[in-house]
């Protein structure tokens, strides 16, 4: 998986240090859902610039977004040069969807990526949200009986605690945690949260998605009414009218220092996500190619000490992001729990 692109390390695996992250590839353009054709050129440019670590989960489409995955593996036979992840634990009933780690379930749903995919393993698996009903000391058990049997290479989490990933790893190195992490996001870092601590304790990388603050610091977005009318994000506190204007601030004294070094304001964002460590791999989402042209420039801008703390503090010098990032529905998953052992 040898890249001239530059490069971090999962396990003892380099990756591309900017990700590519896959949930949007499902949501419908402005024309319709997204043809075969739109994808593969997403895939196909991120593969040509050297971005090889990609994330994908069993419930994005639901499905679909690996059925997708397994066609372009097939067609351009470029498994090798991937470093691929999928998750699982969001199971798709006729009721809607539920949270489900038990140890049958995370087997059976590895076993259905796999068909999905094309492969006979993935890279990294990881839980999508955690099963407060399950133990995770289950869990990962289930996942270490996969890695045994060739079918993963790491374990990973997502959107757990701190004490759950300190649980998970006293029976399993945790390889990486995903959670959403940007200038609108910087709970991780909270010393209540501990997540961050935990992680770098543990030698556990972070896997940053939505680093682009789910699109504010992307051109496309500069007032609600940029959101379609069928866009979820408008149900979400950060998006609401009460807030939208003044998270806006926060692009705008971004977009002041990118346009001193030259540079977009997504550009210096990702740059920001990556100068917080060797730990640190932001994972981008993209339905189009011309924003894989802009977005891995970041990987090569470099941010001093000094830099970096200055955009901390032009954050905090309007308050930082306002609005919860998610409903509060969704928001219960985050930083997740599961049931003790013995209390099960």
């Amino acid at each position: 998986m040898s890249s001239k692109f530059p490069q971090r390390k999962i396990g003892d695996t380099l990756v591309s240090s900017l990700g590519l992250g896959c949930m949007g590839m499902s949501m419908a353009r402005s024309h319709g859902p997204p043809t075969d054709e739109e994808n593969f050129a997403v895939l196909t440019a991120a593969a040509n610039k050297g971005i090889n670590f990609w994330v994908t989960s069993n419930s994005y489409g639901p499905f679909e977004i690996e059925s997708m995955f397994g066609r372009w593996l097939a067609s351009t036979g470029r498994r090798n040069s991937i470093f691929l992840t999928t998750k699982f634990g969001i199971e798709v009933t006729n009721e809607g969807y539920k949270l489900n780690s038990k140890r049958e379930h995370v087997r059976a749903a590895c076993e259905a990526s796999l068909q999905r995919l094309g492969v006979q393993s993935v890279d990294m698996y990881s839980q999508h949200r955690v099963d407060p009903d399950t133990p995770i000391e289950e869990t990962i058990r289930a996942m270490v009986e996969l890695k045994n049997e060739g079918k993963i290479k790491y374990l990973g989490l997502s959107e757990c605690s701190a004490t759950t990933l300190r649980r998970a790893s006293k029976i399993h190195y945790m390889a990486a945690v995903e959670v959403e992490f940007s200038p609108f996001a910087l709970e991780i870092e909270d010393a209540k949260i501990g997540l961050l601590s935990a992680a770098r304790e543990l030698g556990t990388k972070i896997i940053a998605y939505s680093p682009l603050g789910r699109g504010f610091m992307t051109e496309s977005l500069r007032k609600r009414e940029d959101l379609d009318e069928k866009d979820s994000r408008r149900f979400f506190p950060r998006f609401s009218e009460e807030s939208f204007d003044g998270n806006l601030r926060i692009v705008e004294v971004i977009e002041g220092i990118a346009k001193e070094k030259g540079r977009s304001v997504g550009q210096l964002g990702l740059a920001w996500v990556l100068a917080q460590g060797d730990d640190f791999i932001p994972i981008p989402g993209t339905k189009h190619v011309r924003y894989l042209e802009e977005n891995p420039e970041a990987a090569y801008l470099e941010l001093s000490r000094e830099e970096e703390q200055n955009i901390r503090a032009a954050i905090d010098s309007v308050g930082g992001a306002k609005g919860a990032r998610y409903p509060e529905a969704h928001l219960s998953m985050c930083f997740g729990d599961s049931v003790e052992v013995d209390a099960k």
